[in-house]
C-alpha cells in the first residue's frame, strides 16, 4: 500500500477501535515482535490475506506509539517469515504519524495447492492456523486434511465400505441405474455390469463405494451409522428453551438410507413443520404461502448430501436441521471445498468433493446445472420477500440460515433489522452471538455487528474500551 494509504487505515482503526478479519496490530515499541508464526500463517491462508500494522498500540486506546527501528523491525519480520513453509514475502509499507514511525506488513494469500501455510518449526498440523475475527486459532487436522485432499485429489466417495459386498446394493436400484446410466451415456451401452460399476465409482476392486452405497445401497448405514440427516424442531429462538409444558423439542428425527431417501424424509419433515400464512390478493383470491420456499429448502439438503465430506474425519457427523421459531439452520460436516469462498458462493463453477457421488445423482435424480444451487436458493428467498440466506463456513462446517422475516422498506437486512431489535436493551458479545446462533463471537461482532456501528445504527457503550468485558452494543 502507498504511504498515505496506511496513515488513512491507522486513522480508520483508531475510530473504529478494533482489529479486524484482515488487520492485526503489534506495539513494537520496545522490539520486534519475536512470534508472529500464527498470524503469518493465519493470513497467508484466508481470503485476501491480512495486514500486519506495528506502532500501534492497542492497550493504550489505540495510541500511535511508533516502531523502535523501522529497518531493523523489517529484517525481524522477514526472518520469521523466512521460516514458514510456503515462504511469506510481507510487503513492507512505511509512515509517519504523529512524528512517530508506523510500519505495515502485508500477507498476500498463498496459492490453494500451496496451503496449508504453516510454521516449520511445529509442523504441519501444529503449526498451521487460520483467522477467526480478530484472532489466530490453530487448525484442526480435518482442516489441514481438506487442502491435502483437494492438493492430492483424495475423493472420499471413492472410498471402499469395509466388509461390504455387491450383495449389499438394493437388486431394483442397480437395475434402474444401469438401464438410466446406458440411456444418459450411450458409448457405454456394451460395457459389462462390473466393469460400468468400477468407470462410475459405485465399487472399487469389486468392493462397493461409500457413492455406491449411498446410491444403491439396501442400507448405507449399516457401514456408516451417522451418514445421515437429523432433523429437529425446537421451542422459542434458542437449543434449550422450553414450551409450557417443559418440553424442548417439538419434533426430533433422523432419516436414514439413499441420498433420494434422506433427502425425501427430510424435506417432509421440514414442510410438515412450516407455518403457513394465508395471502389474499388484489383479486379477492385466497393462496397459503409457506414460511419458506420449499424449493429453497430442496436445493440446500441437496446440496449438504452431494458436498458433504465423507472422510474419516467426518463420517460419524450428520447433516443436522433445526427449525427455530425465527430462523432455519443447516449444518453441513465439511466447509467449502476447494478455491470456492463465500465471497464467491454461487458466482463461480465450485470444484466438486464427490464427483462420482454427483455424476451418480445426474444420473438417478437427473440433477442438472449443480452450480445453479446457490443462485436458485437466492432466486426463491428473494421471491418469498425473505432476507438473503446467510453462508458461514468455520471450523469444517459449512453453514445456512433462513430466516422468516421479510426484507424490510430502507434496505437493512432481516438479520441486521432483527440485530437493532434486539439491541434495543445493551446486549454483550456473549448475548448476541448466542442469541443469534453463532459459536464464534469474533466472527459474529466484525461480519454483523461491526457493520452496522459503522454505519450508526449501533452503539456501544464503552466506546473507548472497544474489547472491555464489560462492553454491551445498543440500537
Amino acid at each position: 500500500m502507498l504511504e498515505e494509504e496506511l496513515i488513512q487505515l491507522v486513522r480508520k482503526i483508531q475510530q473504529q477501535r478494533c482489529e479486524k478479519q484482515h488487520i492485526e496490530l503489534k506495539k513494537a515499541a520496545g522490539g520486534a515482535p519475536t512470534r508472529l508464526y500464527s498470524t503469518l500463517s493465519s493470513f497467508s491462508n484466508q481470503h485476501n490475506g491480512g495486514t500486519i500494522i506495528f506502532g500501534v498500540d492497542e492497550g493504550q486506546g489505540f495510541a500511535v506509539s511508533g516502531v523502535y527501528d523501522a529497518q531493523d523491525l523489517q529484517k525481524k519480520v522477514s526472518e520469521q517469515a523466512n521460516q514458514m513453509e510456503p515462504t511469506v514475502r510481507p510487503l513492507f509499507t512505511v509512515a509517519t504519524i504523529e512524528e512517530k514511525v508506523v510500519v505495515s506488513a502485508e500477507i498476500a494469500e498463498c496459492d490453494i495447492s500451496l496451503k496449508p501455510c504453516f510454521y516449520k518449526g511445529a509442523g504441519r498440523l501444529r503449526g498451521s492456523y487460520v483467522r477467526v475475527g480478530e484472532s489466530d486459532q490453530a487448525m484442526s487436522e480435518f482442516e489441514v486434511y481438506g487442502y491435502e485432499a483437494y492438493r492430492q485429489r483424495i475423493y472420499e466417495d471413492l472410498r471402499p465400505a469395509d466388509g461390504a459386498t455387491r450383495a449389499d446394493f438394493e437388486g431394483d436400484r442397480l437395475t434402474e441405474y444401469m438401464i438410466k446410466l446406458r440411456r444418459v451415456k450411450p458409448n457405454l451401452v456394451n460395457v459389462g455390469e462390473e466393469r460400468l460399476l468400477e468407470t462410475q465409482g459405485m465399487t472399487k476392486g469389486g468392493v462397493p463405494t461409500i457413492a455406491g452405497l449411498l446410491m444403491l445401497g439396501s442400507y448405507p448405514q449399516q457401514f456408516f451409522p451417522q451418514m445421515s440427516i437429523t432433523a429437529v424442531v425446537v421451542q422459542g429462538k434458542n437449543i434449550g428453551d422450553v414450551g409450557q409444558r417443559g418440553e424442548r423439542f417439538v419434533d426430533n428425527k433422523r432419516f436414514e438410507g439413499t441420498i433420494s431417501q434422506m433427502l425425501d424424509g427430510a424435506l417432509q419433515f421440514v414442510q410438515r413443520h412450516l407455518k403457513v400464512k394465508t395471502i389474499i390478493g388484489d383479486d379477492g383470491q385466497r393462496a397459503d404461502e409457506a414460511e419458506y420456499p420449499i424449493k429453497a429448502v430442496r436445493e440446500i439438503l441437496l446440496n449438504a448430501l452431494i458436498h458433504r465430506d465423507y472422510s474419516i474425519h467426518t463420517q460419524d457427523s450428520p447433516i443436522r436441521v433445526v427449525m427455530f421459531d425465527d430462523r432455519l439452520e443447516l449444518e453441513n460436516p465439511g466447509g467449502l471445498y476447494g478455491r470456492l469462498t463465500l465471497e464467491t458462493l454461487g458466482t463461480v463453477p465450485a470444484d466438486v468433493r464427490n464427483p462420482f457421488l454427483a455424476g451418480a445423482l445426474a444420473v438417478m435424480m437427473e440433477v442438472e446445472n449443480r452450480f445453479s444451487g446457490i443462485p436458485t436458493i437466492r432466486a426463491e428467498m428473494k421471491r418469498a420477500h425473505l432476507g438473503e440466506p446467510v453462508f458461514t463456513d468455520r471450523g469444517g462446517i459449512f453453514k445456512v440460515v433462513f430466516y422468516n422475516q421479510p426484507v424490510f422498506a430502507d434496505g437493512i437486512s432481516n438479520i441486521e433489522e432483527e440485530i437493532i431489535r434486539y439491541c434495543k436493551s445493551p446486549r454483550t458479545r456473549e448475548e448476541l452471538a448466542s442469541h443469534f446462533g453463532f459459536e464464534s463471537v469474533g466472527y459474529f461482532l466484525s461480519e454483523y455487528v461491526m457493520p452496522l456501528v459503522e454505519r450508526g445504527r449501533l452503539r456501544m457503550t464503552l466506546p473507548e474500551k472497544p474489547k472491555s468485558k464489560f462492553q454491551r452494543w445498543y440500537s
